[in-house]
């Protein structure tokens, strides 16, 4: 790797340090060797402890600067990283430093503490492939690399991509025939104005906000009882709907019980501060379990809003990142003043206080939006402080009872600091600091999490950590002109659109050796991303093209089939969840965010496709491929079922066969199938009438699954032949694929 003309230390240098030298040369105290930061200029100029003529680094003069000299040397006893760290640098990270403090070893602040400033656009060639900002960004890079942007997708796998990231449903055969014989320029705008507007946007961008905010139908622990929160599930859905603004977003769900006017929806908001996991069991200290609820708030706040690993400063000063000890305790006092208990309600299985009784009346008049059909009141866990309730302490290694300084409200300076004159001491002060103009980190944070909802990664790869450990920005420039940008009115729906607006959205997925070896990861968007749909996707995806989806939208959770004795197994044996109790009816054919799920036993089947088990705030999800995802798209009875209802219905249609298998194959893949694809197709359904006509038992018995009524009348070969062919095109990698 040749090393760059200008070593900067952002980019180049603090990466190096922050691996190999922090550890024992960084913010943290207690592991600071030798007196000796590499962190903070300050320490790395002055001399060296009992060395008053010998400096760690001479600026312009790597030959008198002794920590050079002793990463060069190859004294085992000299040597840094010591050789029992098992850390070493390579040549490349030597000639780095080196250069570095040959051209005067300048130290800047972290590029995530810098208060973004919106950039100037880059020069390009190819102008006429940009749409709007964005693709300036990305092209100078691609242009820089020697890439050239992909050409636009075909209107149909175009169409199929915005469709999934705008609502997580495929679009209707209505929407496709529009769309394709639409031939004016406007007609992309036009769906996506038409996909931003409909009732399900809410929901699709709900899912990733239960993960960050750690949404679970159950408590946790050994008992796991039944949490009622689905209403400010409700809620989130409404809030993405009617496009609320993120300040207000943020705000009424850290503090909305603190706003100068009372405001029942915004106390139901804060219940994403109460999310977190509660013990039922007998036995436990109180005051133990009541602090492990502040560190989950506390820790979702540094995840969810700065993009810090905060609670790596629990137990000590980040080894890292300059967050004391008494910074993260000082954050966690404002989430400290809460009347609650570590142990509550033993025998209950209703909601701990502070709560939020929530009735017919309040949904009538001031939470329309809540989906409650039963009468008697919902009780939801919601913010209010006690003002002198407690103090709160530094505690020794983070443990409840090793009480040490008392301190109060504050963040770390480090970021921004927390200035008692400008900023309520409380959580909406919180909130204010988190929205003030010099914050570097908020607006960053978020629109780095949206585009990574639409290209399968962030700008900043490690979503959950803008830190010194974080990975680089790899387009610095687009993430400052985006989060400037949001922040001019933070307003989601407008963030989203100029996203999937741009030239680099639309590109096509297909890609060639050039690209796969210049950039194998696709970090710099020459090509479209492919990834694999969502847990809830999949899910939603059979139930919207078999025509089984129930588009109810908010209320309670539902229990869909799962395998027997699960629950059974895992549970204490105690309470309303002690057995799996499955729903029936159109509740079994409720969109994938609906379904309940039990923190510790989740949904099996939305686990085995990476959905998060909600233990704790999660920003991004793991994608694996395992042969258990090849199984259940071929065993699993919602699969199945949907293969079958389709099949019924098409069967009743007065069409021809291959009009019959082109229908379902546009249904799910959001296409219509080669000449090559249909008459496969077509020659497998053949096949399989002639087997099911042989063996009409074997027809009846493959029918015979999931709890939807059988259409009357139905011809139980003609069904079963046809099904076999539905059912392979669900095992299609591309139906379950965006590309």
């Amino acid at each position: 790797m040749k090393v760059p003309k200008v070593v900067d230390y952002n980019f180049h240098v603090r990466p190096i340090l922050s691996d190999k030298c922090f550890a024992c040369h960084g913010p943290d105290k207690l592991n600071q060797k030798g007196g000796l930061r590499l962190d903070t200029p300050e320490g790395a100029y002055a001399a060296l402890e009992g060395h008053k003529e010998a400096y760690a680094i001479v600026k312009g003069s790597p030959e008198k600067s002794m920590a050079y000299l002793r990463i060069m040397t190859d004294d085992s006893t000299l040597m840094m990283p010591p050789p029992v760290s098992n850390l070493k640098l390579n040549e490349y990270e030597k000639k780095v430093i080196g250069k570095w403090i040959e051209q005067g070893a300048e130290y800047k602040p972290h590029w995530a503490f810098v208060k973004p400033e919106s950039p100037t656009l880059p020069q390009v060639d190819m102008g006429e492939w940009t749409n709007n900002e964005i693709d300036y960004f990305i092209l100078n890079k691609l242009e820089g690399i020697g890439l050239t942007p992909n050409p636009e997708a075909d209107k149909a796998r175009l169409l199929k991509r915005v469709s999934f990231d705008l609502t997580g449903l495929p679009p209707s055969l209505e929407l496709q025939e529009a769309f394709i014989n639409d031939d004016s320029e406007e007609a992309y705008e036009k769906v996506v104005d038409k996909l931003l507007s409909n009732k399900h946007y809410g929901e699709k961008m709900a899912v990733h906000w239960l993960d960050i905010a750690r949404y679970a139908d159950s408590h946790g622990y050994q008992d796991d009882g039944l949490r009622t929160m689905w209403p400010w599930r409700d809620w989130v859905i409404h809030a993405f709907n009617q496009n609320y603004s993120f300040d207000k977003f943020l705000t009424w769900q850290l503090a909305g019980d603190l706003l100068p006017e009372e405001n029942i929806e915004a106390t139901l908001a804060t219940g994403f501060n109460r999310n977190h996991k509660i013990t039922q069991e007998g036995g436990v200290i109180d005051e133990e379990y009541r602090v492990e609820y502040v560190t989950d708030r506390t820790n979702t706040l540094g995840k969810a809003f700065l993009g810090m690993t905060f609670e790596c400063a629990k137990c000590h000063d980040h080894k890292y990142d300059p967050i004391s000890q008494k910074n993260y305790f000082e954050t966690f006092a404002f989430f400290d003043k809460v009347p609650e208990k570590g142990l509550y309600k033993i025998d209950r299985n209703f909601a701990d206080p502070p709560l939020m009784k929530i009735t017919s009346e309040m949904i009538d008049s001031l939470l329309t939006f809540i989906n409650k059909k039963a009468e008697e009141p919902v009780e939801v866990m919601v913010m209010k402080d006690k003002p002198g309730i407690r103090d709160t302490y530094i505690l020794g290694r983070g443990v409840y009872d090793a009480k040490g300084e008392v301190v109060t409200f504050g963040t770390p300076s480090a970021i921004l600091p927390f200035d008692t004159m400008k900023f309520d001491q409380n959580r909406l002060g919180l909130s204010e600091w988190l929205l003030s103009e010099e914050h570097p980190l908020t607006s960053r944070v978020f629109v780095n999490r949206i585009w990574q909802e639409f290209f399968g990664k962030g700008i900043v790869k490690t979503t959950g950590d803008f830190g010194m450990q974080g990975d680089l920005p790899t387009h610095p420039q687009l993430l400052d002109w985006l989060a400037t940008d949001f922040k001019s009115d933070w307003d989601i729906k407008r963030l989203i659109k100029t996203i999937v607006m741009s030239a680099t959205y639309k590109q096509s997925s297909v890609t060639d050796k050039k690209k796969l070896s210049i950039d194998p990861e696709n970090k710099y968007y020459a090509r479209m991303s492919r990834s694999r749909f969502g847990a809830e996707m999949i899910r939603d995806m059979v139930f919207a093209s078999s025509g089984l989806l129930n588009p109810e939208i908010g209320g309670p959770s539902v229990k869909p089939y799962q395998p027997d004795g699960l629950w059974e197994a895992a549970a204490s044996g105690r309470g309303m969840l002690s057995i799996y109790d499955q729903d029936h009816g159109d509740a079994l054919y409720r969109r994938g965010i609906y379904t309940f799920i039990k923190r510790t036993v989740p949904p099996p089947v939305m686990l085995t496709f990476d959905a998060s088990s909600r233990d704790q705030c999660e920003v991004r999800r793991v994608t694996t491929s395992t042969p258990l995802q090849a199984l259940i798209m071929l065993n699993d009875p919602t699969v199945l079922e949907g293969a079958r209802v389709l099949a019924e219905n098409l069967s009743s249609e007065d069409i021809a066969d291959d009009n019959k298998v082109e229908k379902a194959f546009k249904l799910i893949v959001c296409r219509s199938p080669k000449p090559q694809e249909k008459e496969l197709l077509i020659s497998y359904l053949k096949e399989q009438k002639e087997h099911f006509t042989d063996h009409p038992e074997l027809a009846e018995d493959f029918i015979k699954v999931g709890e939807y009524p059988a259409k009357e009348g139905r011809d139980s070969v003609q069904v079963a032949a046809l099904m076999q062919v539905i059912h392979s095109i669900y095992n299609l990698e591309e139906t379950i694929t965006r590309s």
